[in-house]
């Protein structure tokens, strides 16, 4: 068992088969994946087990979460348990439980006989060491070429200029939120502290260009929500997009939407990603009603 030696291992890290396994070479390449961070556990020539950490950035001094945990076919999951526990020590050394591990998978895992057992399996692996399933949320996308909704005119948009103006209204929409990870947030801080936490941290990390995000508001200019339209390091995306308490229920998430969509078209986006939360029904009705199809889930999960 140990970490794979460079670039010049990616052949051999992948495999075993995963969505994920063409994106490996890049994110080496750009700093999100380091090879200390990807572990093999050989028998002989052939790999069985791996693990491996993944951060958003270069400038990142440890990961931001754990998404590969796979055994191969007819090896004992003890070895992937082994692997992950030995990994993990040297990964992360001072940390007093692991990072939370994401997994992708497809929207209708439980009725696919293969891929269900290849899924149970990672999960059953790392539930014997502690962890649990936190949520599993859904992967949605939308092409270049569908229908954008045209604007109501029930709205007026307008840039977001000041971090501040758009923490307060995050700490509005936080009101009441079905996000299974900002509801995690709220019982350990305030709204107003979450927000804030996920501006410096999320915002400022990875949703950019900073001038394509937007607040809407009423003909009053009284705010109704905004919407984060971005672009990571794989796809544009709609990052964050929420609506707050008193005007929800009018259709308005419609409107962000669709204008968070118009404004990654008019910039040459060929597809956008978005996910929500699986309870987060009223999120994804909304998606499916504009343009957005269903490309896939993930899985997550946590140590207590």
């Amino acid at each position: 068992m140990r970490p794979a030696t460079g670039r010049e291992e990616i052949d051999r890290f992948n495999e075993l088969p995963y969505v994920l396994n063409k994106e490996f070479e890049r994110d080496m390449d750009e700093g999100r994946r380091r090879p200390e961070w990807m572990w093999m556990a050989l028998r002989g020539d052939q790999l069985v087990a791996r693990v491996a950490w993944w951060a958003r950035n270069r400038e990142a001094t440890e990961p931001l979460l754990m998404d590969v945990f796979d055994v191969a076919d007819g090896e004992p999951l003890e070895t992937g348990i082994e692997l992950f526990r030995s990994a993990s020590k040297h990964v992360l050394p001072n940390r007093p439980k692991p990072l939370d591990f994401l997994s992708f998978v497809p929207s209708d895992w439980r009725d696919d006989a293969e891929a269900k057992r290849g899924i149970e399996t990672r999960i059953k692996g790392l539930e014997q060491t502690g962890a649990r399933i936190f949520v599993e949320r859904l992967r949605f996308a939308w092409a270049a070429g569908t229908a954008i909704r045209p604007p109501s005119g029930r709205l007026l948009f307008r840039s977001i200029e000041e971090g501040e103006e758009l923490i307060g209204l995050m700490t509005r929409v936080l009101e009441g939120t079905l996000d299974a990870h900002s509801r995690r947030d709220l019982e350990e801080r305030s709204a107003a502290q979450v927000a804030r936490d996920q501006y410096h941290g999320d915002f400022l990390g990875d949703p950019k260009p900073r001038e394509w995000w937007r607040m809407a508001t009423l003909a009053g200019k009284e705010p109704v929500g905004f919407v984060i339209p971005a672009r990571n390091a794989y796809n544009p995306i709609i990052a964050y997009i929420g609506v707050v308490p008193e005007h929800r229920g009018k259709g308005y998430i419609d409107d962000l939407l669709a204008e968070g969509t118009r404004i990654i078209d008019a910039h040459g986006g060929k597809r956008i990603r978005a996910a929500t939360d699986v309870g987060n029904v009223p999120m994804a009705k909304a998606f499916a009603r504009n343009g957005y199809r269903t490309d896939g889930a993930q899985i997550n999960m946590t140590w207590d």
